[in-house]
């Protein structure tokens, strides 16, 4: 049967992870409370455990109590893209990932996004402009005004 809003938000919840442009950090969090969010949600009783070890994947262990502002784009970046694998979903959408960050830090951190996903296992669905980035993927199509060109 149909899911209602409750049931779509459990399964967005429990099998989906995204990962934005502007990263959409909650600037009253630290660093680890923006990554336990997600698991906090779903009731995770290991939601601080699980959370400081994505943040450890992601290099960024020793800035775990830093706040949105005192972090640079890069790192907050990394700490988007741990909270959107900490819950290990199956499915990671990512939003121009690397869209806002200098052409080495975004290099860094498609290295980074593409790491933790082939170690996941989880499928990557990726929306970007950049070329070298797209080629990466095993697979690619290109959209032109909401249709597939390629």
């Amino acid at each position: 049967g149909a899911l209602d809003e409750d049931g779509r938000a459990a399964v967005r919840g429990a099998h989906v992870g995204f990962v934005f442009q502007s990263f959409h950090l909650i600037p009253s969090l630290s660093a680890l409370e923006n990554v336990m969010l997600p698991l906090e949600l779903a009731d995770r009783p290991d939601a601080r455990e699980a959370a400081a070890k994505a943040l450890e994947e992601v290099g960024l262990a020793a800035r775990r109590a830093h706040y949105p502002r005192q972090l640079s784009g890069g790192e907050q970046q990394r700490v988007a893209i741990a909270r959107a694998f900490v819950a290990r979903p199956r499915l990671l959408f990512a939003d121009e990932p690397t869209g806002n960050l200098d052409a080495a830090t975004g290099e860094r951190v498609a290295d980074l996004l593409f790491g933790l996903n082939r170690n996941a296992g989880s499928t990557l669905v990726l929306v970007t402009h950049d070329r070298a980035l797209a080629v990466r993927s095993q697979r690619v199509l290109e959209l032109d005004a909401g249709r597939r060109v390629r």
